[in-house]
């Protein structure tokens, strides 16, 4: 296993030379990029499973998946891997990366495909909201201001009624909270446990968490469906590659809000596949939430640099 890995690493590495001699914002922004692309396409798949299979079902593949395929990282790192030095903390961000997953799945079979993925961002606005609450960040009146017009994008895509907010928008709006919430977390754990260490309680546990669930729910798919699963879990693992080598590439100032090209993706793939078409408070509303989170981006940019010079 570790022989096949370290093949594919090297004909990896070979692919991508052509691409070390970009400059490093260029460089970041085409991985982002690419997964962006990624991302879509496994959501197009999760939408596209969501009349047969259920969330729990498509999760337990795709971790198993994403396990095996990480796997041989993990085993020549073991025992070591295993050793954090705040283990209640570790299960906590499993915890909110379960409720990331499962609400922003049952989104995506739910609803548009814009829809859910134009909710998705509103992840960027809870991590000020966390940063500030557990990190104890500092934000002044103009990130404040930037957070609430962002939450009001999000009102204008969901547009609640006096019945209430349709329950799959709450699905997405949760799922955005629980991955702003293991961001928030891992950006705690990062300061005194390993990346490896942060990876392998993501990869073991939640595959042994969504076990039952899988079971309970299971429906055995047809070839095509066992394709689209599997797809799933290794377009998760290639578009955490593309995410990482672009951050590690370029500014995070630069090439994150190239990540809001997912939309027109998600607006392509859904149009040509689902034949959806994005509403009107889709587009304003998205357009109010990437204006925002930009916005808040940039302000801690210039924030960090202020503190380094300082």
């Amino acid at each position: 296993m570790v022989k096949i890995t370290g093949v594919i690493q090297a004909a990896w590495a070979r692919l991508l030379a052509p691409l070390q001699l970009l400059p490093g914002n260029v460089r970041g922004g085409i991985y982002i990029m690419t997964g962006g692309i990624i991302f879509t396409s496994s959501a197009g798949f999760v939408k596209e499973l969501g009349g047969e299979i259920t969330v729990f079902q498509i999760l337990l593949i795709r971790q198993v998946t994403m396990t095996i395929t990480v796997m041989p990282v993990i085993a020549r790192n073991f025992p070591d891997a295993l050793r954090t030095k705040s283990l209640p903390l570790q299960l906590v961000r499993v915890v909110f990366a379960i409720i990331a997953m499962v609400g922003s799945f049952l989104a995506i079979q739910h609803m548009p495909l814009a829809d859910a993925t134009a909710l998705s961002f509103a992840k960027s606005l809870f991590v000020t909201i966390f940063a500030i609450l557990f990190l104890k960040e500092v934000a002044g009146f103009n990130r404040w201001f930037a957070t609430l017009i962002g939450f009001a994008g999000v009102l204008v895509i969901v547009q609640p009624e006096p019945s209430g907010i349709d329950l799959y928008a709450l699905y997405a709006i949760a799922g955005a909270a629980g991955a702003a919430m293991v961001s928030t977390i891992i950006r705690h754990l990062s300061q005194f446990d390993r990346s490896i260490t942060i990876l392998s309680y993501q990869a073991l546990l939640v595959g042994a968490v969504m076990l039952p669930f899988g079971i309970y729910f299971w429906v055995w798919p047809t070839a095509i469906q066992w394709g689209m699963m599997l797809g799933i879990g290794l377009l998760s693992v290639a578009g955490q590659f593309c995410n990482i080598a672009g951050y590690r590439a370029g500014e995070a100032s630069a090439v994150a809000p190239l990540d809001y090209a997912r939309l027109v993706f998600a607006a392509l793939i859904g149009f040509l596949v689902f034949l959806e078409v994005p509403s009107w408070s889709t587009i304003v509303g998205s357009g109010i939430i990437i204006a925002t989170s930009i916005y808040s981006l940039r302000s801690e940019q210039r924030r960090s640099k202020i503190g380094r010079q300082i």
